[in-house]
């Protein structure tokens, strides 16, 4: 069963001492905006794109959101702010889709390593806001994350993606256990994703 199925149970919370994640709504949308002005220089590169813009509002970003509330709320992706469990300062996001996402079914899949494109189970993309990114928070989500994935998601062969353009979070991946195992070129994007696991 697909991760997506829409009989598939969702997690809803994970707790830890440092953050909790949970599934992002249109409420978030200033603390969201906050985190994202704080990194748009990094998220521009994550992104490969122009995004998020220096004249980004707290509207659009909020119609963004409803956007992503709805679709994890049609099972089609799922999105999670990360927050501060005392402040509910927004420290970043995590998405998780399904390989069949549309975005990946038009981009260019190239195998690096053993493992083959239908044998993946989740493709994970996450940011952390720049300041937390100094302190090394991306390092104990992705460590979180991991086992989030693998235990209560019960989803067995997870890709973590990541621009080739943002140095900073191809050396936290090439710093863990994980390998490059795919390349990815999405359309209308100027450079290479990496996608490990």
């Amino acid at each position: 069963m697909s991760f997506t199925d829409p009989a598939a149970p969702v997690p809803t919370i994970l707790r830890t001492d440092q953050f909790l994640l949970r599934p992002i709504t249109p409420a978030d949308a200033p603390a969201d905006h906050a985190a994202l002005m704080e990194t748009r220089e990094q998220l521009r590169r994550w992104e490969q794109a122009t995004w998020p813009e220096d004249d980004f509002s707290v509207e659009a970003n909020r119609e963004d959101l409803v956007g992503l509330e709805e679709r994890h709320a049609a099972h089609r992706a799922f999105t999670y702010t990360v927050v501060d469990p005392v402040t509910d300062e927004c420290l970043g996001c995590v998405y998780l889709f399904p390989t069949d996402a549309t975005f990946l079914t038009k981009a260019t899949v190239t195998p690096t390593g053993e493992g083959g494109w239908d044998s993946v189970d989740v493709v994970v993309y996450f940011w952390v806001r720049k300041s937390r990114m100094q302190t090394g928070m991306d390092s104990k989500l992705l460590d979180v994350l991991r086992a989030w994935l693998m235990g209560e998601w019960k989803l067995s062969t997870a890709v973590f993606v990541v621009s080739d353009q943002f140095a900073e979070q191809i050396e936290l991946l090439e710093h863990t256990d994980l390998t490059k195992q795919f390349e990815i070129v999405e359309p209308g994007k100027v450079g290479r994703f990496s996608a490990y696991g």
